[in-house]
């Protein structure tokens, strides 16, 4: 298209001089999210909602936890497919394919994603909302494979936890749009496979054992080895220098100084890399940028937080005047 202005990117159309809305994790928040747009400058019509110059671009994790998942995925699908709104996938929607894909023959498991207690609790909601609608949640099952993995549009860039250069040019080799397929899915219930490696790092993150066998136990309940890091860390010294979720560390912990082989692990973006904006880390107070190119636009909306968006035009540099959002209504949080 030389001469067009526009770029395509995993087989859609980017217009370098169109607006783009980034929206984080809605997690079933939608009359939240319908706020939110209708506050942008949105507006219902035709049963899309539409803005004359801009464009929506979700960062993942429409499913799971909120009271309106199924009207979320409506809402979010009909924009997608009326060209008003780009998505791509996060890691809930990789464990809704997961828990109804079959593992290989080879594994194991039956599922690539157990159908354990812990995985059952995760997906309850959804489950529940489309139990009267079994079709409508195969026609979003199927969509999820059309959802990529992350979008690079040169001068920005998205992805739902993680920018992982030689992950993400090793995937374009066989799937240079983004977005996978079934047989990638069931390939990744192989532990330390190469889809395996790919959905764990792009879509949740890097992460690291806590020291002396210790173990956390988080807000939702869950007990943890590992804790999320930074994958942006500069010259850390500390494992309280590379830790990023909502809950921290114990104290002794977060000043035990990391070994040269954990920190030999770690990630590091750059400051000289495009803008990136990424969801799923279950952020709180007052969005603002993380670095000069790099933002979280998930404020924990379904845990009586923030949506939040970050409003994109021209720049080249993340300014924290550009993020604006709404707070959670009651109720839009777990019942």
């Amino acid at each position: 298209m030389a001469g067009s202005g526009v770029t395509i990117e995993n087989g859609v159309s980017m217009d370098p001089a169109r607006g783009y809305d980034l929206i984080g994790d809605v997690h079933g928040c939608a009359h939240t999210l319908a706020r939110l747009l209708e506050q942008m400058g949105y507006r219902r019509h035709a049963g899309v909602w539409r803005h004359p110059t801009r464009m929506a671009l979700f960062l993942g994790d429409l499913i799971d936890r909120g009271p309106h998942i199924r009207e979320s995925l409506h809402l979010v699908h009909d924009m997608v497919a009326a060209g008003q709104a780009l998505c791509i996938m996060g890691n809930h929607e990789y464990n809704a394919l997961g828990w109804s894909t079959p593992a290989p023959t080879s594994s194991d498991k039956q599922f690539v994603r157990e159908h354990t207690p812990r995985h059952e609790r995760l997906l309850q909601q959804t489950l529940a909302q489309f139990a009267s609608h079994p079709a409508d949640w195969h026609d979003f099952l199927n969509w999820f494979y059309e959802l990529p993995l992350f979008i690079d549009a040169g001068r920005f860039r998205v992805v739902h936890a993680c920018w992982d250069h030689d992950l993400i040019t090793a995937l374009r080799v066989t799937h240079p749009d983004g977005r996978i397929d079934e047989p990638f899915v069931k390939a990744s219930a192989v532990p330390g496979s190469f889809a395996n490696r790919v959905f764990e790092r792009l879509l949740r993150g890097t992460d690291m054992r806590l020291p002396q066998g210790l173990t956390l136990t988080s807000e939702e309940g869950f007990t943890r080895a590992f804790f999320r890091t930074k994958f942006w860390a500069d010259n850390p010294q500390t494992y309280g220098d590379v830790v990023f979720q909502p809950d921290g560390l114990p104290a002794e912990v977060a000043r035990t100084p990391l070994s040269p082989a954990d920190r030999g692990r770690l990630l590091q973006y750059g400051l000289d890399e495009p803008m990136l904006f990424v969801g799923h880390y279950w952020r709180r107070g007052t969005p603002s940028p993380i670095h000069p190119n790099l933002a979280c636009l998930d404020y924990s909306a379904v845990m009586a937080g923030k949506l939040v968006a970050y409003r994109l035009d021209q720049e080249s540099r993340i300014e924290t005047d550009k993020f604006v959002w709404v707070d959670v209504d009651p109720p839009e949080t777990p019942r």
